[in-house]
């Protein structure tokens, strides 16, 4: 059969648009020589959409690179997406995928270089061999083909003079791969091996020239010139033995000789679903193929030739294209249809070897060309001849024609028939090999030439045509004879062509113009053999089937019954021509007018039973799955990898699965593929949950179904709605309507694109029309959070506006709102710490000399306190500034508040005096003195604010905020972004330019900061930058360097953060040594700090490490036992150096000086036996038991001691009384409870002695308790740490009532008041640790007190003022979003914070890190309280809103030595236990869709930001409100979620309105527009809120129908009351269909013309059936069950109604023969259906059989109901009625 003439689609004229993006850009073109290649964007993954223009659809679909010179230029259509430039000329450039992720990559060949770019701009550069000259993409890598000669840029001019050189040249070349492969651009390039002979051997093939390879396959071509002869290699890695890695090796599996030149070409196609290679050679003039074939072995695919498949045409040019069935693809390759230029200039599309068209220019093009020339042109040239073809994107091509132009032509138009698509794939898929190519040479050939029409029926009449010409002429609408001319103009235009074809568009969907069937004209007759091929039968009988597939599976898609009826109407003519009776009767049952064309017939003979896929649903619900008939299934279903019949499929796998069937392997055990998703399930539900997940198979899909069969699967979907399980993917959690869940999975994916990828395309077409679109919710902190970073510059200035900055404006969040409500408590800690305003100072109106001198005074009091104020404010606003979720990664693009340092103020002003403002006299006070450091705080504070590790702080933007001259504002910045971790930026250099400033706040600031980020770590470099500060790591001959103490103690605690847990042995032994050696210079007061913090290093670099980090050193003991004091012999054991360090040990006489190193060594004994219940160290750590041992010890050593000891035996700390009266030794307990009793016979140093103890240790059993319950918010802790600070306080000076009994009186006497000071805010302090984050209102209360207490009698000092600023912000620490740890390292951090000394004033030295003149370290020090924190805090997101909301949730926490497992309600948002204690999280209440979190209890960290092991989101759970409840905000007590009561008295008050009088229907309009209001208050779904919406529009109330109305407001009550939006959806449409029956049978001009929806209502009445018989376990149907038991007795009763319907039955059973009534005929169909009549020739068959084999004289019921099981009783008794009664 000759081919068929197409003509191609011209979109245009071609040309590159990158010559068009080069005009706009204003670089000259240097290089005239340009390339291009044009690709599909699926091998990048950036498809755009199409904009629905034609030209602009091909072009849209394609992507072009554009290369010149050093350029690329990548566009999109008219669209440029990046440019590249270079720095040399480009060579080659392609795409290929490398390393492990999917993204494809952009490599581009250099001299000298690959640079290799991913989509977003990233870029890798990897050098190269000066030899390699190409690059080919392999699916795993890039394959690099070196040349044999030398680059001449590189040669060597007099190489060829001599000759040894020249052969060394030569051996060098030979001992050169040929080929390499590079497979990660971050690894070097290997050799390419060659498998010869089972051995591998380096490729060292020169002559093999690569010539193609494919991204797809492994799979490479190459020419050998002087073999003449190609190759095809199959690219393998491979494992030599155990020692070396994988290797790539080429493996030669095909070859030909021949060929004097290289194919011109090489590419890709398929024949028969089978790959071929192409070779164009262009010296032959013909096309070769070379056919591929896969085999796996030991697991591993292998490819090789297919000798039978290889064949040849004559081409001059050729082209893979996406042409005949672009749906289909072949493993990876899509089906490629292959565009042929023959010798003749011919272009012919060929499917394999087989020719399917041509393909022509439109006669119009060479009109308009030709027009355009000179009017001398010679006439013969105006016929266009094609010359070439290039540039193939899937059905497009360039063409070049001989007046030198290219044209883009489309070699497939649009629009296209969806129906003819689904049917031409079908029959592809279905028909065996041989008779698909008939087919196709039918479909292609003069038969099927191009419509002059663009309308899809005409595609669909084409496609008809080629079927009904295998048996006669075609038949259809050419066979109508045209009207004469004397017909009217409207008659005329009654039987034009556009008349029919639109009203056949525009008809209703269920409706049949009986023109139609007078236009098909029936057959009853075969036409001769000669007039069509011998196996045309066969293709008819296997059309047939495969055809049938596509009906059926189009009965499931309530939106296709046009195109159902047309194919109806094609499968009955060729069922008829087949003699199919079954097939006939089927399809007439379900579109009854079809019954008009299937006149008598005597060829009708086979019998065969067409399947039915409702039937086979049916039975799957009555009998389960494994009792169904296969048979009731096309055999398409079945098929592997059968895309077109893939919606029944999906129907089919999950009724399957949901009733028993298990999957094994990709299919289930009946043979169905299906897809399921991973997750756990328990129940046949959950699996078909999970099945709907893997298919993709969403609510906008469940919602075209028809609505009974739908049913099951809500029904399944509603069952596991309330508690699914927590690890299934989110797409599954959207089918269930649990948003909430899906958005927590979305949090936790591990990519952007990924996200992306899910949130665009799987999830909202699953979620559609039930949900809005999933969104990341980020809830802001702030609204100055919208301006950007990159180009701020740090500010401590008030604000443009002249309102003041200070520091704390961003804290009134969402999350705080919602917490503290209406409370003003955050408004007065913003009051209590702000230090960016002049302070009030009471004086008189009239002030005299004496009054400014006061004033002087009291503002230098309040000065100090504003000094500290920092401190304060940098833990109430700590991590509080939240960066933005972006694309890709999470950029700190929106965090300037963060770095806005507010001023820090210590004027006073006087509001008796119109707020005068007053400063300091610098001639009374030093300024500077008090400012400087503070001024560091202020700035740490601020950079405080940015949570940790949540943007990138890039090193660009920190060096940009590097002021001129160093400030103490820019130190702290840099140690409040250390704190945070982003201090890993910086480089070293960059380390070392700080250091050269010489700045002791900058250093000291820059090295806590980067011990900080590198916690842990040990970091080398660091690690040296921190060691060059401490003299002691200096070698003997080095000079000694003048570095100040201030610096040196801060590098001891840094490295002590650096190598902190590591028990590195040499930083222990260096630093045991520093706590006994005197620090640089004369100053003794310096001493104790020093050692401090060396014991503080010492401590964290062996923290809780005890016996297992010492070993059997245990000298390191008695030298920390020698340190406080103790009597042990000094160990033999010492550092290397100990000669250098006696000469400055700190010594009297002849042993340690314990009053320096006592502090040191017992925090250092305290944190390396941190928690390990060491009883030999806890006995060394005694307290003094008698008198005596009392008067050797000082009081607050013996505080350090109590500490120590608790901090040893962790366990044993227990929050009540007894437990703290343990502490104390018995002599001191007796001592101080006499002290009311007469005392002439104790000495008066005695008694302060007992005091001073019984003080300190009760202060040091407090802080172990804060330390031991710290951020756990434990009651008992809190009530006892509050009661001891009310006892102290009144002890100090009566302010309240007494505390309980027990306490001793009157310790005030015999103590100092310091000391009772320093206790009291001590303990205030641990009370704020274990209450950190909670806001507690009575705490807050007795800290508003203590700082207001009056600071001029003593009371208030600089240390107690600190303490309150930092008590405070411990209190409401990260604004209530944060609290403290209990981990060791948290502990360590905490107890650096409390150490238990507070600075009297700023020149106080005797704390621990002070230099002269300042509070200096002690201060800086105590911002390491950020390294002990945790976000444990949980925030609830209503998914539906993204606003954050209240909602109830149960926490359980694990049985401890404290207390069993116990169970307790919190409200959002709150805190969280630890990680080490946290079980179990439930959001519970009855106005939120219940959740639960498992959790395994671990002694690890809290999850920090952005882990995707984070169960909590980074401390978001998202929730879905319940259907019928308002919010907790909106509804505190639940007194407006009364949805039944309301609602019932809106929906059946109804009934009687309906009979009242006009003014009863005012107050119907009233209740309508109550209707409305409840749904949108109670739902957030858009069908409700619409439906409620069209309730209560004025036409719905103008209808006649109360009883419909009535019945709508009722559905939509039972939607929302039950939370099933997919109800109103399914009521409707059962409703609707017995309403539509029962009109058939009182109008005449009835729109119902098929009979579907009886087998939709079927399969509802089973599914009631199912439930309630229990096959579907559930406590209640999805669907009321008396609602569906009444539509199958209201069916029922309309059939029975009809007088006529037993007449034209028994004539239908008898003779086959439908009545000649439209209505008769329909209502017969009903009752075949609904009855389960079979087919006729069914029923005589078995009256035949029962009568043959016996005599019936009584009912043949029983015999009939046994050979028609399926037939109802009902229409059984009319069969024996029929044939056995006459």
């Amino acid at each position: 059969m000759s081919p068929g003439v197409r003509t191609l689609t011209v979109l245009g004229k071609f040309k590159p648009f990158g010559l068009i993006a080069e005009a706009t850009d204003s670089n000259p073109n240097v290089a005239e020589s340009y390339q291009y290649f044009l690709f599909d964007p699926d091998l990048t993954g950036q498809r755009d959409d199409d904009d629905g223009n034609e030209a602009n659809f091909s072009r849209q679909r394609e992507h072009e690179l554009f290369i010149r010179d050093n350029r690329i230029i990548w566009t999109s259509g008219s669209r440029v997406l990046k440019r590249f430039t270079l720095s040399s000329p480009i060579i080659k450039a392609c795409w290929s995928h490398l390393g492990r992720g999917a993204e494809a990559l952009l490599c581009v060949l250099q001299i000298g270089c690959l640079t290799i770019y991913n989509t977003s701009g990233e870029v890798v550069s990897v050098p190269l061999p000066r030899t390699v000259i190409s690059i080919w993409p392999l699916p795993f890598g890039v394959l690099l083909q070196q040349g044999a000669e030398v680059n001449p840029s590189s040669s060597i001019p007099f190489s060829s003079a001599s000759p040894t050189l020249g052969s060394r040249e030569m051996l060098r070349k030979r001992d050169m791969p040929s080929h390499l492969i590079l497979r990660d651009p971050l690894e070097e390039p290997e050799p390419i091996y060659l498998e010869e002979r089972g051995k591998l051997n380096i490729m060292r093939d020169f002559d093999e020239r690569t010539i193609w390879s494919s991204d797809r396959f492994p799979l490479m071509t190459s020419y050998n010139k002087g073999k003449m002869q190609h190759s095809v290699w199959a690219v393998e890695c491979v494992v030599p033995d155990t020692v070396f890695p994988k290797r790539v090796s080429f493996r030669r599996i095909w070859q030909v000789k021949g060929a004097k030149k290289a194919a011109s070409k090489v590419f890709l196609a398929t024949d028969d679903a089978v790959p071929v290679i192409c070779f164009l050679i262009l010296e032959q003039k013909k096309l070769l193929s070379v056919g591929l074939q896969t085999v796996e072995i030991n697991n591993e695919i292998l490819f090789d030739v297919k000798p039978d498949i290889s064949w040849s045409i004559s081409a001059i040019a050729a082209a893979p294209v996406v042409v005949t069935r672009s749906q289909v693809k072949i493993g990876l390759l899509p089906h490629l249809d292959i565009i042929v230029l023959s010798p003749e200039n011919d272009l012919f599309l060929y499917s394999g070897n087989q020719c399917l068209c041509r393909y022509v220019l439109p006669s119009w093009l060479g009109e308009s060309l030709v027009s355009g020339e000179s009017a001398k042109i010679d006439p013969g040239s105006r016929d266009l001849k094609i010359t070439g073809l290039s540039d193939a994107v899937l059905g497009c091509i360039n063409l070049s024609v001989n007046h030198s132009q290219i044209f883009r032509c489309a070699l497939t138009s649009n629009p296209s028939s969806s129906l003819a698509n689904d049917c031409i794939a079908a029959i592809a898929e279905g028909l065996r090999s041989d008779l698909y190519k008939l087919f196709l040479s039918l479909l292609w050939g003069d038969g099927y030439s191009d419509q002059k029409g663009s309308s899809i029926h005409f595609e669909w009449e084409a496609l008809c045509n080629i079927f009904l010409g295998i048996c006669q002429k075609p038949t259809g609408v050419h066979l109508k004879q045209l009207k004469t001319s004397s017909e009217s103009s409207w008659e005329f235009l009654l039987s034009s062509k556009f008349h029919k074809t639109y009203s056949r568009f525009h008809s209703r969907i269920t409706s049949i113009n009986p023109s139609d069937l007078e236009e098909t004209t029936p057959f009853c007759t075969k036409t001769g053999s000669g007039e069509r091929p011998d196996n045309s039968f066969e293709l008819m009988v296997q059309s047939l089937d495969c055809l049938h597939a596509v009906y059926e599976s189009l009965k499931m898609d309530n939106l296709r019954k046009q195109d159902l009826h047309h194919l109806a109407v094609l499968l009955c003519n060729i069922a008829k021509f087949l003699g199919e009776k079954c097939y006939i009767n089927h399809y007439t049952r379900d579109f009854p007018r079809l019954s008009k064309i299937t006149g008598a017939c005597t060829t009708l003979s086979s019998s065969r039973k067409p399947p039915n896929i409702f039937r086979w649903l049916e039975n799957c619900l009555r009998r389960g799955c494994l009792s169904t008939n296969l048979d009731d299934l096309p055999d398409l279903i079945r098929k592997d990898g059968c895309s077109i019949v893939s919606w029944a499929r999906k129907i089919v796998s999950f009724y399957s699965v949901l009733f028993g069937d298990k999957p094994v392997g990709k299919k289930l055990s009946s043979g169905v593929p299906c897809n399921i998703a991973p997750g756990s399930y328990s129940s046949n539900e959950e699996l078909t949950i999970l099945a709907m997940a893997g298919e993709k198979f969403g609510l906008h899909q469940l919602d075209l179904l028809p609505s009974g069969v739908s049913l099951p699967l809500r029904h399944a979907l509603d069952s596991c709605r309330e508690s699914p399980p927590a690890d299934w993917p989110a797409i599954a959690y959207v089918l269930l309507g649990r948003e909430d869940m899906a958005q927590s999975v979305f949090r936790n994916l591990t990519s952007s694109k990924e996200f992306e990828m899910q949130s665009n395309t799987s999830l909202i077409s699953m979620s559609i029309p039930y949900m809005l679109h999933l969104h990341p919710v980020i809830v802001p902190s702030s609204l100055s959070e919208s301006i950007g970073l990159e180009n701020a510059k740090i500010e401590d200035t008030n604000s443009v506006d002249g309102s003041v900055i200070d520091g704390m404006e961003h804290i009134f969040n969402s999350y705080t709102q919602l917490r503290y409500g209406r409370d003003l408590r955050l408004n007065e800690v913003r009051r209590l710490l702000c230090s960016a305003r002049p302070v009030v100072i009471q004086t008189s109106a009239n002030p005299t000399i004496s009054d400014q001198e006061q004033q002087q005074d009291q503002l230098w009091r309040i000065a100090q306190r504003t000094a500290v104020l920092p401190l304060g404010r940098g833990a109430f606003t700590l991590s509080t500034i939240h960066t933005l979720l972006t694309e890709a990664n999470f950029y700190l693009t929106k965090a300037i508040p963060a770095f806005t340092v507010p001023k820090l103020v210590l004027a006073g002003r006087l509001p008796a005096q119109q707020n005068a403002v007053v400063n300091l006299d610098p001639n009374i006070r030093n300024i500077q003195e008090l400012k400087t450091w503070p001024e560091f705080h202020n700035a740490v504070a601020a950079g405080l604010r940015l949570a940790p590790l949540q943007g990138k702080v890039s090193r660009t933007w920190i060096k940009y905020n590097k002021p001129g001259e160093p400030n103490a504002v820019h130190a702290g910045l840099l140690f409040g972004l250390g704190l945070q971790g982003y201090l890993h930026v910086l480089n070293l250099s960059d380390i070392y330019q700080y250091f050269t400033q010489d700045h002791e706040s900058t250093t000291v600031g820059l090295m806590l900061g980067l011990a900080a980020s590198y916690r842990r770590t040990m970091q080398p470099e660091i690690a040296k930058a921190l060691f060059f500060h401490v003299p002691a790591r200096y070698q003997a001959s080095y000079a000694e360097f003048e570095i100040p103490t201030l610096l040196q103690s801060a590098a001891l605690v840094s490295v002590g953060i650096l190598f902190e847990g590591s028990a590195h042995l040499q930083t222990m032994q260096l630093l045991l040594g520093e706590i006994g050696r005197r620090s640089a210079g004369d100053n003794v007061l310096e001493r104790e700090g020093y050692a401090v913090s060396a014991g503080f290093s010492l401590g964290l670099v062996a923290l809780g490490r005890g016996d297992d980090a010492l070993g059997s050193l245990d000298s390191f003991v008695n030298r920390l036992l020698q340190y406080m004091g103790a009597k042990e012999e000094r160990s033999l054991l010492a550092p290397s150096n100990e000669d250098l360090r006696s000469a400055t040990q700190v010594t009297d006489g002849s042993t340690a000086n314990v009053n320096i190193t006592a502090p040191g060594a017992i925090i250092a004994l305290a944190l390396m036996y941190l928690k390990t219940d060491s009883e030999v160290i806890f006995s060394k750590l005694s307290i003094p038991q008698t008198h005596y041992e009392l008067e050797c010890v000082r009081p607050d050593f013996i505080m350090l001691r109590v500490i120590a000891r608790n901090l040893i035996m962790w366990s044993r700390i227990r929050p009540t009384s007894d437990w703290i009266q343990s502490q104390v030794p018995e002599f001191v307990k007796n001592g101080v409870s006499r002290l009311q009793d007469d005392m002439d016979d104790m000495y008066e140093v005695d008694v302060e002695a007992l005091v001073q103890a019984y003080v300190n240790i009760v202060a040091g059993a407090c802080i172990s308790l804060g330390l031991r319950f710290a951020g756990t918010r434990d009651g008992n802790a809190r009530d006892l740490l509050n009661n001891y600070a009310l006892y102290l306080l009144n002890e100090i000076k009566p302010v309240s009532a007494p505390p309980a009994n027990g306490f001793p009186k009157g310790i005030a006497k015999h103590v100092d008041r310091g000391t009772l000071e320093m206790c009291l805010y001590l303990i205030v302090l641990s009370l704020s640790v274990v209450m950190a984050g909670s806001g507690d209102l009575p705490i807050f209360r007795l800290l508003r007190f203590l700082r207001s207490r009056n600071s001029a009698d003593g009371h208030a000092n600089y240390g107690t003022q600190m303490a309150v600023s930092l008590a405070t912000g411990f209190l409401f620490l990260g604004g209530g979003m944060r609290t403290f740890s209990t981990s060791n390292g948290s502990l360590a951090m905490l107890l650096i914070t409390l150490y238990p000394r507070l600075p009297s004033g700023p020149n106080d030295n005797r704390c621990h890190l002070q230099a002269t003149g300042v509070v200096v370290c002690d201060l800086a020090f105590r911002h390491l309280y950020v390294l002990a924190t945790e976000a444990r805090w949980l925030q609830t997101i209503d998914v539906d809103s993204g606003l954050p909301v209240y909602a109830p949730v149960e926490v359980t926490v694990k049985e401890t030595e404290l207390y069993s497992e116990t169970r307790y309600c919190e409200v959002t948002p709150c805190i969280l236990p630890e990680r080490a204690i946290l079980k179990r999280i439930c959001v519970c209440g009855p106005r939120y869709w219940p959740q639960q979190v498992e959790l395994v209890p671990e002694e690890k960290h809290w999850w920090s930001f952005g882990d995707k092991s984070d169960p909590f989101n980074s401390g978001v759970i998202y929730v879905k409100r319940k259907v019928g409840a308002c919010s907790y905000v909106d509804d505190p007590v639940g007194c407006q979620s009364l949805l039944s009561r309301a609602m019932h008295k809106v929906v059946f008050g109804l009934r009687t309105l309906d009979e009242s009088n006009s003014l009863a229907n005012s107050h119907r309009e009233l209740d309508s527009d109550s209707v409305d209001h409840l749904v949108s208050t109670f739902s957030s779904d858009p069908s409700l809120i619409a439906f409620a919406q069209l309730c209560c529009d004025k036409s719905w109330n103008d209808r006649s129908d109360s009883d419909f109305k009535e019945f709508c407001l009722q559905v939509l009550f039972d939607c929302i009351s039950k939370d099933r939006p997919a109800l109103l959806q399914v009521y409707l449409s059962l409703y609707t269909t017995i309403g539509s029956m029962a009109d058939l049978l009182v109008k005449s001009d009835s729109n119902v013309c098929d009979s579907l929806s009886i087998s939709s209502l079927k399969v509802a009445l089973a599914y009631n059936e199912a439930v309630s018989s229990g096959r579907l376990a559930s406590s209640g149907g999805f669907v009321q069950s008396i609602f569906l038991a009444s539509l199958g007795k209201r069916c029922e009763e309309i059939l029975n109604s009809s007088t006529e319907l037993k007449t034209n039955l028994r004539d239908y059973l008898t003779s086959e023969a439908w009545p000649d009534d439209q209505k008769d005929i329909i209502l017969l169909s009903w009752y075949l259906k609904w009855f389960s009549v079979p087919s006729p020739s069914i029923i005589k068959a078995a009256v035949e059989k029962i009568k043959s084999k016996s005599k019936i004289s009584a009912s043949a019921i029983p015999l009939l109901r046994l050979l028609l099981p399926s037939t109802h009783i009902s229409a059984i008794r009319e069969i024996d009625r029929v044939f056995f009664f006459h």
